[in-house]
C-alpha cells in the first residue's frame, strides 16, 4: 500500500489560500511578504521532492501548477518527471496541459486504488479542498506542514470541520525556525 502525504504551507489560523501570491486573497504571497525567508525551513520541501513517486493534485491545483511547473525544471525537476493525477468530477482530458501530463481520477474511491497499487509515496500539494476530502475519508496517511506564525482570518481551511470521531497524530518531526516557521510532520494513527 503506497503512502499519501499531505503537504502544505499554513497559517497559524489553519488557513492555506494563496501562499505564494496567487490572485484572490487579500493576503496573497504570506509566505514570503509577512515572514522572513530562511533556507532551512524549506529544507523538508526538497526531501519531499526525493521521497514521492507521484503527485496527486485536486483540479484547481492542477490547473495553476500545470503552465508554471514544467518551466521550474531547476526548482521541482522530479515532479516533472514523475505521474501525476488530478482529482476532479468536472475536468476534461482536453484541459490537462500537454507539458505536464496527468491521470484524472473522478473518484475518492479512485484514489483509494490508487494507494492499493505498487510504488513509493504520493505527494498532495495545496489542494485544499482535495486534502479535506481526502482527511474525511481517512485517504491521509502523513502531514507535512510548515505553519507560518501570521493569523490571516479568512481563506481556505486545510482541516475540515465535519463532526467526525477524533484522529490521533503521531509526531515524527518538528521544529521551529528563527523566523518563526514551525516544521511539523505527523503520521496518521489507524
Amino acid at each position: 500500500m503506497r503512502t499519501l502525504v499531505a503537504t502544505a504551507f499554513m497559517s497559524l489560523d489553519g488557513v492555506v489560500e494563496a501562499p505564494g501570491g496567487e490572485p484572490g486573497h487579500r493576503s496573497a504571497g504570506w509566505t514570503f511578504k509577512a515572514v522572513h525567508h530562511d533556507d532551512a525551513a524549506f529544507e523538508i520541501k526538497g526531501r519531499e521532492q526525493e521521497e514521492a513517486t507521484a503527485l496527486l493534485l485536486g483540479r484547481v491545483s492542477y490547473q495553476a501548477f500545470a503552465p508554471v511547473w514544467p518551466d521550474m525544471g531547476d526548482v521541482f525537476p522530479r515532479y516533472n518527471e514523475m505521474p501525476k493525477y488530478v482529482v476532479s468530477s468536472t475536468l476534461d482530458e482536453s484541459a490537462l496541459e500537454p507539458r505536464w501530463p496527468a491521470t484524472i481520477l473522478r473518484t475518492l474511491d479512485d484514489v483509494a486504488a490508487l494507494k492499493e497499487t505498487e510504488g513509493g509515496p504520493i505527494s498532495v500539494h495545496g489542494s485544499a479542498t482535495l486534502v479535506r476530502n481526502l482527511t474525511d475519508a481517512g485517504l491521509v496517511d502523513r502531514f507535512h506542514l510548515l505553519v507560518f506564525p501570521v493569523l490571516l482570518g479568512a481563506g481556505k481551511r486545510y482541516f475540515s470541520d465535519t463532526d467526525k470521531d477524533m484522529q490521533a497524530l503521531r509526531v515524527l518531526e518538528s521544529e521551529t525556525y528563527a523566523n518563526g516557521v514551525q516544521k511539523l510532520v505527523y503520521a496518521v494513527g489507524r
